[in-house]
């Protein structure tokens, strides 16, 4: 009911003016711009509460969701197969269907969600297997046991996200966040430091996880109300109850589960590079979390971006106005690269007062500085590929992109970096190279995981621009 649209050899329609199309990416794109920056600001919470703690918190607190937020975006992912699939059936003018979509992905929202909250509430083997340090580990798998109901919830309300997404309107996910973030600060205090008066102990790090369940929860049960109250309400998405009906659910997996697993193999690798920096010591991994959470916060850009030209693509994808979408589509980019050199360029000159608002150690501070000097280097690169997904799932092209970001990152990133941090013993080849073109060879540490990860995005973003040109030439 919802496949793409068939492709016309050519629009009649005339093309918009690239200002235009500015203008309407930028007016999708703020408000998810707002909520994705709300988003990270619980995860920047986390980390500055729970480092204000102590270093084993912060640490347990980073482990613990090196195992949750990868995994959760792979069922995300698939549920995010709603936008693309609602905002073409709102540019051919069938936006009544979009609930039947919807209910679907609610089916996968809560089946997958309830099987991998059982997962995550045995991730302990994982931590030793690892090596992890061990202070840090009953935090993290605390924090599992604490976060992990917050699953269902938090994927529900993703579909009815992703409903107001494809609908063209984005400022539901705004208002929650704005509003669901100053409770996550509420929370978070309550649950780590306890109110006796309430009978609520004092949980330490382990305090975030139970903060995200009710912060979820509240935003699940906010965003019902919006989708019943408003003109949202013309998707039928609750007019009708429907159970699950697999020819509708597998054609949201054939779109969604390449989308999910290119999140999970994105977001994997830089929880499997957490995890190995967590073989490192506490105040490796507290200086790896502080870099990496200034390198997200810059990152919603690019990410509010390329969830906005999923939107326009996809809408002028069902409207048959081809050369609108392609327009779309590289108007997005050029506006992420500029964005990408100009954080780039911040962070560089700024990174030692940014590292000083989260924490005074100076061990901590002089590494994380470091690494916030390669983050600069990535940003473009990272930017870039972010928001040519993002265009690229409005054509519901998504199978090629998962596979390029396969290659990129676990092929090539994150082989490259494990070397480069932990030497490269027993490969005397690679070893013998790098001793000719630097000299003798040392062991780099988490610099050398942060190159791995320069070279993997740079390559994932050069080809996923050469597929974009492939995919937009194809279909004008």
């Amino acid at each position: 009911m919802y496949n793409a649209l068939p492709f016309p050899p050519r629009c009649p329609m005339p093309r918009r003016s690239t200002l235009v199309e500015f203008r309407r990416l930028g007016v999708l794109a703020v408000p998810i711009v707002i909520a994705q920056l709300s988003h990270m600001g619980m995860g920047v919470a986390d980390a500055v509460m729970a480092g204000r703690l102590s270093a084993t918190d912060l640490a347990g607190v980073t482990l613990g969701g090196n195992f949750y937020w990868p995994t959760m975006l792979l069922l995300s992912g698939i549920v995010m197969a709603v936008t693309p699939s609602v905002s073409q059936l709102n540019g051919a003018g069938r936006a009544e269907q979009a609930g039947a979509v919807v209910r679907q992905a609610l089916w996968i929202a809560v089946c997958g969600g309830v099987l991998l909250m059982l997962l995550l509430r045995n991730a302990e083997p994982a931590y030793l297997l690892f090596g992890v340090d061990e202070r840090a580990i009953p935090v993290a798998v605390g924090y599992l046991k604490a976060a992990s109901p917050a699953l269902v919830p938090l994927l529900a309300y993703g579909a009815l996200r992703y409903l107001a997404e494809g609908m063209s309107w984005t400022v539901p996910a705004m208002v929650i966040g704005l509003t669901a973030l100053p409770l996550k600060i509420l929370f978070n205090w309550l649950f780590m430091y306890g109110w006796p008066a309430l009978g609520i102990p004092a949980l330490g790090g382990v305090g975030c996880g139970w903060a995200t369940t009710v912060v979820m929860t509240y935003s699940l049960v906010v965003m019902t109300v919006v989708v019943a109250n408003s003109r949202l309400s013309a998707s039928n998405v609750f007019k009708a109850f429907s159970w699950p009906q697999l020819q509708e659910i597998r054609r949201l997996l054939v779109v969604g589960v390449p989308i999910g697993l290119a999140l999970l193999v994105e977001v994997g690798l830089f929880a499997t590079v957490g995890l190995l920096v967590g073989r490192l010591g506490v105040e490796t991994v507290a200086s790896h979390q502080i870099a990496f959470n200034v390198a997200g916060i810059a990152f919603m850009i690019p990410l509010a971006l390329g969830m906005a030209s999923t939107i326009r693509v996809g809408f002028n994808v069902g409207a048959r106005d081809l050369p609108a979408a392609r327009l779309s589509a590289w108007v997005a980019t050029a506006t992420t690269l500029s964005w990408g050199f100009a954080m780039g360029a911040v962070m560089l000159a700024f990174r030692h007062p940014i590292v000083a608002l989260y924490t005074d150690d100076p061990e901590v501070v002089r590494l994380a500085a470091a690494l916030l000097a390669l983050g600069a280097l990535f940003q473009v690169f990272d930017a870039t590929q972010a928001t040519v997904m993002g265009a690229l799932r409005g054509y519901k092209s998504t199978g090629v992109p998962m596979l390029i970001a396969v290659v990129a990152y676990w092929l090539v990133g994150l082989p490259i970096g494990a070397g480069l941090c932990f030497g490269l013993g027993g490969v005397p080849p690679l070893e013998a190279a790098l001793t000719s073109v630097f000299g003798a060879f040392d062991p780099l540490g988490v610099r050398g995981l942060w190159w791995g990860l320069v070279v993997g995005l740079a390559l994932a973003a050069v080809a996923l621009v050469g597929w974009m040109m492939r995919v937009s030439r194809v279909r004008d």
